[in-house]
């Protein structure tokens, strides 16, 4: 999820668990927790290439192992300021649970989070898109009133409001999901279509239009589908240009964006460029003959190695994605 998010979901487990012994303090260090796993974007950013640093998100930074390894030195750090206010068990403990609530929150997103890691297996529930407000907003509004509280049983009451609405709109997107991945089967099956692999993830920003990939011998199929929706489902097909893919098999980054993307691809050639398309995060046009996706790496010789640079995306992309996601949101 977004940082402001993961920071208000930080501040709500601190306050819970150590309200009592650290008053309103909490609030930072819940803030700070609450974001620690996610600097693997800054250290990608400053110290490696672009691929590498898509690879190793929510990798090692998000692991339960790593977590356990690490909260007991965070607790030193926090029983060592807060002087005897807080034990370095509980503190200890309460670092763990501000890290452990962050991938929590982040296994329900579509690019999900590789808990387990060493294990390279990302679990990914697909329930809610990476920003939404409908999760977060409450939250932060009871978070607002509890900080205007001096009294902890106060704030513990407005925290576990917040923590409460949020939770409940967080299982009415996982019911959604599964209405939708219904419809979606059904659709499939109505039109005879026989299928090796189906993901099912929620559009921007809402848990009304959700997006269906839908795998088949040679080609993907992508529909979507609106709660407000009286039209049946239709899928569009995109080939699986096998032969470029084959071409670029070699390619470090190739391989590396392959796995990332755990097989949804499709490789695409376009003025002599190469480009890696990754399917789970939806399109900024519909256009099969033509397709641009919200993720894609353009690949750029250097040194007569092929490079891959993500695509700049740019604000005109974005306010049409949007645009196109409100109006088909009304049904079709």
């Amino acid at each position: 999820m977004d940082s402001l998010t993961q920071i208000a979901l930080g501040i709500a487990t601190a306050e819970l668990y150590a309200g009592d012994k650290l008053g309103r303090r909490t609030f930072l260090y819940g803030a700070v927790l609450g974001t620690l796993p996610d600097l693997d974007v800054v250290v990608g950013k400053l110290f490696l290439d672009p691929v590498s640093g898509v690879a190793i998100h929510r990798g090692l930074s998000h692991s339960l192992f790593l977590f356990m390894a690490i909260a007991p030195l965070l607790g030193r750090v926090i029983a060592k300021i807060e002087k005897g206010r807080i034990g370095l068990s509980n503190a200890s403990t309460l670092a763990f649970w501000c890290l452990l609530t962050h991938v929590m929150l982040d296994m329900f997103t579509s690019w999900g989070t590789q808990v387990f890691w060493p294990l390279n297996y990302f679990i990914a529930f697909k329930t809610i898109f990476v920003v939404d407000p409908l999760y977060t907003v409450p939250l932060l509004i009871c978070l607002i009133i509890a900080w205007r509280k001096r009294d902890f049983a106060l704030r513990k009451k407005y925290v576990l409001r917040g923590i409460y609405i949020s939770s409940a709109y967080l299982a009415l997107t996982c019911g959604i999901k599964l209405y939708a991945l219904q419809q979606f089967s059904n659709a499939l099956e109505q039109q005879n279509i026989n299928y090796s692999g189906l993901i099912v993830k929620p559009a921007a920003f809402n848990c009304i239009l959700w997006n269906a990939n839908v795998e088949i011998e040679d080609a993907y199929l992508l529909g979507d589908y609106s709660l407000f929706d009286s039209q049946p489902i239709t899928f569009k097909r995109y080939e699986k240009n096998n032969a470029l893919a084959q071409e670029l098999a070699r390619n470090r980054d190739f391989q590396t964006l392959e796995d990332v993307s755990e097989g949804w691809y499709i490789v695409t050639k376009n003025n002599g460029q190469y480009y890696f398309n990754d399917l789970r995060f939806g399109l900024l046009n519909d256009n099969p003959a033509h397709p641009q996706f919200a993720f894609s790496y353009v690949f750029k010789e250097e040194n007569g190695i092929l490079k891959a640079y993500e695509v700049p995306k740019q604000k005109r992309d974005g306010k049409k994605l949007m645009e196109g996601i409100w109006e088909r949101i009304g049904g079709n």
